[in-house]
């Protein structure tokens, strides 16, 4: 139930938050990289919530009911036993929702941060990045969108208190990336119950070598080591059937300035990393060509988001 905004209300904010390409192939629920595709927020107090949506998927993201920016906002003052301050909403969005693509932990990011915010909770940027980890369960995208560049996380249970470890990595080299979107999306909660609950050693093994690899990859600029360090064993091949996309564009690791090729999170999107000197032409006739009899994709470039979020937001340190 809202209630008026009490006198000192904090003022307007605005949030910018990235998109997000999470596992890079073997980082499983480890690693995600930001992109330069955004969902931006602009937030003040009103007289009741309201919420108005432009970009992508526009319908979808200004709907009031079962809105993930709004339910998780006003969760937050709730479980802090704060008043919910109605707020008017405006955003634009540009993150594929479904598509593996980090739309949630961007949504739930602006609810976090929006609340810690309009509810004076007094948080840091730590503890607003460790409640979105939390409600995600899961670290990597929440990371990657809140600190930006390639973020390695963990999670770690404390005497019955979650806390998430996490930093940034800055990519050397400023590749491009490319993401190939199917028509249809795909839950998350499906894509995690393809899953099997057991691995073996050497399947441990494989991508444990990869995520290391991989990370000093982007660290040093060594596009040549990307074919290799985003194969992975944990769960691209337990997906394959429902993201069509994935085997078919793996084999163009190593082609045409496509320097690595891996699902985007838990699907069905694709996500290539390209080298600067790659002709996006040929990358893009090569993938119609390895496609060909799938309809309805759409192919999106963008870059690397080496910065954090952004965040006027004058009461969170």
């Amino acid at each position: 139930m809202t209630v008026p905004a009490p006198p000192g209300t904090p003022g307007p904010a605005r949030l910018v938050l990235p998109a997000t390409s999470a596992n890079l192939g073997p980082g499983f629920d480890a690693a995600a990289l930001a992109m330069t595709l955004y969902l931006t927020v602009d937030a003040q107090p009103a007289a009741q919530t309201t919420i108005t949506a432009t970009g992508r998927d526009a319908a979808l993201c200004g709907k009031r009911d079962g809105n993930l920016i709004i339910d998780t906002y006003e969760s937050v003052l709730q479980a802090n036993g704060k008043p919910v301050t109605p707020l008017q909403i405006e955003v634009d969005n540009e993150i594929p929702l479904g598509m593996g693509c980090g739309s949630s932990a961007a949504a739930i990011l602006a609810g976090v941060a929006l609340a810690a915010h309009f509810g004076a909770l007094g948080w840091t940027s730590d503890e607003v990045l460790r409640e979105a980890c939390v409600r995600e369960g899961h670290p990597d995208n929440a990371a990657a969108c809140w600190l930006g560049g390639l973020a390695l996380s963990a999670m770690e249970d404390v005497d019955g208190k979650m806390l998430v470890h996490a930093i940034s990595v800055k990519p050397k080299l400023d590749w491009r990336l490319l993401i190939v979107l199917p028509s249809d999306p795909l839950a998350t909660k499906e894509a995690r119950g393809l899953l099997p609950e057991k691995y073996t050693r050497a399947d441990a093994v494989f991508n444990v070598q990869r995520i290391g690899l991989l990370t000093a990859a982007f660290a040093d600029g060594c596009g040549e080591l990307l074919k290799v360090s985003m194969q992975d064993k944990i769960h691209q091949p337990y997906r394959s059937d429902a993201c069509p996309l994935l085997p078919k564009l793996l084999p163009l690791a190593g082609t045409a300035g496509i320097l690595g090729v891996a699902l985007s999170g838990a699907g069905p999107s694709v996500l290539l990393v390209l080298a600067r000197e790659a002709k996006l032409d040929e990358v893009e006739k090569l993938i119609r060509e390895q496609t060909a009899g799938i309809q309805g994709i759409e192919l999106v470039t963008c870059g690397m988001e080496r910065r954090p979020a952004s965040c006027e937001l004058d009461t969170l340190l």
